[in-house]
This record gives C-alpha cells, structure tokens and sequence, in this order.
C-alpha cells in the first residue's frame, strides 16, 4: 500500500488488536473491581464501533453477537458469532474466573470477525486506524464499568513516563540575601542537598568554580539543574565556615508541604502527595514537637488538604500515620485475593498528642480523602469544610503489547469504621458550605453546649455500607454539599483548637 493511503477493507491489523483485546480482557476478568460475564464484556466493548459509525449496530440476541446495518436491524446480520457461555458456579462472582487467560482468548475469537467485518464495512471505522479503534471499544466499554479505568494509546503512555521521570536537581530552592550574597532558602528532605547536609540559611558562593551573586539568581538556579547522575560542586558558607560540597543531581520530588506557626497553632499546607510527601510533613512536625524544637509545643495542628487531588496511596498512609500512635487507618476490598489488604499505623506519632483539625473541600480526592478519613474515623482529628469528593477506588497500571497501558480499577478504600470512601466523599464534623450564618449558630452552639452539628449525618454515614444505594448517596452529600474552600475554614480551625472541649465534642461525633 503507497505511503500514506487510507487503509484498505483488507488490511485490518488483527494480529494487534486481538493480542491488545486478549491481555486487556484477561486482566479485566481477573481483576476489575467489579464482577462482569463475557457476554457483556464482548457486548460492552463491541459497542464502540457504533460510537465510531452511528450506521452500525451491535447487538448480543440469544447467544450469538450480532453486527447489523442500523437502518436494517431485522434484515440479515453483516456478521454474526456465537458467544461465550456466561460464568457459573458457587464461585462466581464474589471471586474471579477461574482461567481468566482461556475466557479471554474464547472473547476475542468471538469478536474479532465482527470488528474485522465493520472495518471491512466502515470507512470511518479504518479512518480510526487500530488505535482508534481500540480507543472507542474500551471507551464504550469503560462507560459500563466505572468512571476511572481508561485505555492509554503507546504515545500518551510514552509521555506519561517521561514526565513521572522528572528532572534532575539537587533539592533545594534559592534567595537573595544580605548585600549581593545567595542564601539556601528551603532544602527538600531526601534531596542531594539535604543528604549532603546543607540547610537553609546557608550561603552559596559558587557553582562549580563560578562565583554566584543576587543580581544573578535566576542563573544559579538554572545552572543548579542538568542532566540526571551528572555533578555539580558548590562552595557554601555556614557562618565563617566554607566547605566545597561534590553533588550528584537526581530527579527530585516537588515541595508539597508548607509549614507556618501562627496563633500558637502549627499551619501544614498538603498541596499533593509526592515520594517525599510524608518526609517533609515529619520534618515540619519535628521542627515544632521534636526534641530540638526552639519553642515550647503549639496548642494543635491544621492540616489544610483542600484543592489536594492526591497522588501516592502509600504516601497517604505514610502521612496519617505520622498522626496516629497505632490501630487500622484504611483497608482495600477487591475480588481478587491481592487487592483485599489492610493498613495498621506503625511509625512513631510526631505531633505529641496535640488536637488536629484536618481541612477539607469538594476538591479534595483520593490520597487527601484516605488522610481525612483515617484522622477523623479513629478520633485523631476534627475535619472542617465541606463534603469531599468522594474518589475513592484503586487502579492498577498494566503494560499492553501495542506499548499501550491498562489503568483498571480493582479495588475499593473503605474507612477504618467501615464506610466506603467511593461516592460518598468524606464528611466533616464543621460543615462551612451552609453558609456563614449557618457555620455562626453551629459553632455558638458547639462552643456553648458541647452539641456537635453534625453528629446525626455522620452517624448515617458511618452506617453506609457497600453498594450504597445513589439516592442515599446523594442524600448523604447534600447534608454539607461540596463547596471550595472558603476562609470561615480557618476560622472555625482556629476556635475549636483555642477550645479543647468543643474540638473533642466534635471528635467523638464522627467516631
């Protein structure tokens, strides 16, 4: 075929897409947090050539898959393929088949003449070329599943490593400071830089052998980043002090955490969760509780994870942890035996007991919603804002032989009281999205009485078990209906760590 012609009814690429088909439906047999039969496996996937050509119809009549002219759905089927029988058994479907490999390859001998006669058929279909068509077939799919497994092209997968790489650096961030002189500002735990023990506050007077000022810091920093493994010296001061330090620059994770010390109350800003996440929020906590501390302890702890998408379940859970002296934080429940597992605290607890106040909002999802959950379930925290965003299912990442990525749920987050994060979001002990008169009278009453607000919809909510029904999901939202964050958040933080009674009133409603 010329270089670049349009292809063929008689090129249909099927070797590649049914070696994609047979691991993807493999592992969705095997895996997927959901139990599905063949039947509607093959049906749901087939239904993407519609999507691609409206002037198709798929349908799965008896036991046979059929491909029909849409204009003509009761005329003779284009093609036509007896489908696998669906599974049976004591077994099935609290557990997975028992040979997920064979139902698969059964699947796509199926299926496969069907999506080679529609490409046959079709000159949009073999516009779509392979990839398109994989695309529409698991999009078709995926739409039945769940709202999170997706298939990822080769390119897009290619480009999803390349940024999980990151650059190379050497963890630490720069400023301008007295005179023309270059000060180390800030040093990310785990980094080179830390490892070589440098420290904020210490100046930088060269980069390999070339002197360094304030009138050219935005140089510095540039010249402080390159290739990954390659050297760098610098010459550093600390008071009278100079050493040269030999670095080796390394991809480094971002600075997710912020700390301040305000109002004899510890702020942490949690903007997402890196590898480094749990190290610089323990470095943080060690600065105001460890025993090198240089101030007496604050009163309490806000740990502000509103707008935090999340990221890393294992830096999740090494984040709670850091707040918990022991016990469950979260488990997972799956079919398959590896996605059931639960998660006990183990490490050390570094904020010395003091209250938390854990602020949360629509936004905050997944890892943020595992933090959250855990801190309020077991009584360690009062979470304060509105309702989260309720994500709270596991996806796996499996490689594809077209170079391709399955990214598959399979398993669910349930809370240490048994409650599943997925829909329902965490809810909060202060709800601020009623509005600031609502927040007002319930935080007067809280302060005055000990009545925590929301003690009845948390106690509906702990309740909610595995499938929780859409009506009562949505009815268990609306009781603090996701809003952005809003500064009555940090208010409300504020008053109920000046009084300890109202914050443990509120603590004991939501566990």
């Amino acid at each position: 075929m010329p270089l670049g012609a349009p292809p063929r009814a008689q090129d249909f690429p099927r070797a590649p897409i049914e070696a994609v088909l047979t691991a993807a439906f493999e592992a969705v047999l095997e895996r997927h947090l959901e139990p599905v039969t063949p039947p509607d496996l093959g049906l749901w996937s087939l239904r993407g050539l519609t999507a691609l050509d409206p002037a198709l119809l798929v349908e799965l009549r008896g036991d046979a898959f059929r491909l029909l002219p849409a204009a003509a759905r009761e005329g003779p089927p284009i093609a036509a393929r007896r489908a696998p029988p669906p599974p049976t058994g004591a077994a099935w479907p609290e557990h997975p088949l028992p040979d997920p490999a064979a139902a698969a390859t059964q699947l796509v001998a199926a299926i496969a003449p069907l999506i080679e006669a529609a490409w046959a058929a079709s000159p949009a279909i073999r516009r779509a070329g392979a990839e398109g068509v994989l695309r529409a077939l698991f999009e078709e799919l995926f739409n039945y599943l769940d709202p999170y497994s997706r298939y990822i092209t080769a390119a897009e997968a290619q480009a999803a490593r390349e940024r999980r790489v990151g650059h190379a650096g050497l963890g630490l961030r720069l400023a301008a400071g007295p005179g023309a002189s270059v000060r180390i500002a800030a040093v990310v735990p785990g980094g080179p830089a830390a490892r070589a023990r440098l420290r904020a506050g210490d100046r930088l007077l060269a980069i390999d052998g070339q002197p360094v000022s304030a009138a050219g810091l935005a140089d510095a920093v540039a010249r402080l980043e390159g290739p990954e493994n390659s050297l760098v010296t610098l010459l550093v001061a600390r008071g009278n002090r100079r050493r040269e330090v030999l670095l080796v620059r390394s991809p480094v994770p971002p600075e997710t955490v912020s700390a301040e010390r305000r109002d004899d109350i510890l702020w942490l800003r949690l903007a997402g969760f890196s590898s480094a996440s749990d190290e610089q929020l323990a470095a943080a906590l060690g600065e105001a509780f460890g025993r090198q501390a240089r101030h007496p302890p604050p009163r309490g702890v806000v740990l502000d994870l509103r707008g935090n998408r999340g990221g890393l379940l294992n830096q999740a859970l090494a984040v709670a942890d850091l707040f918990l002296a022991g016990g469950e934080m979260l488990r997972t429940v799956g079919r398959h035996p590896e996605a059931r597992r639960v998660f006990v605290a183990g490490a050390p607890e570094l904020a010395a007991g003091r209250p938390i106040v854990v602020l949360v909002d629509g936004r905050s999802a997944s890892a943020s919603e595992v933090v959250a959950a855990a801190l309020s379930d077991r009584g360690r925290a009062v979470v304060v804002g509105s309702t989260t965003m309720g994500k709270g299912l596991i996806q796996l990442l499996l490689p594809l032989p077209d170079g391709g990525e399955l990214l598959l749920s399979w398993s669910r987050l349930i809370a240490p009281r048994g409650w599943p994060i997925q829909g329902l979001g965490v809810m909060p002990a202060v709800c601020t999205s009623l509005g600031a008169s609502a927040t007002e009278r319930a935080m007067e009453r809280l302060i005055a009485a000990g009545e925590p607000p929301m003690a009845e919809a948390l106690a509906r909510h702990a309740r909610a078990r595995v499938p929780v029904p859409p009506e009562e999901i949505a009815a268990l939202r609306n009781a603090c209906p996701p809003a952005e964050g809003r500064e009555a958040d940090l208010a409300v933080a504020r008053l109920l760590l000046h009084h300890p009674r109202a914050w443990q009133a509120a603590a004991r409603s939501a566990r």
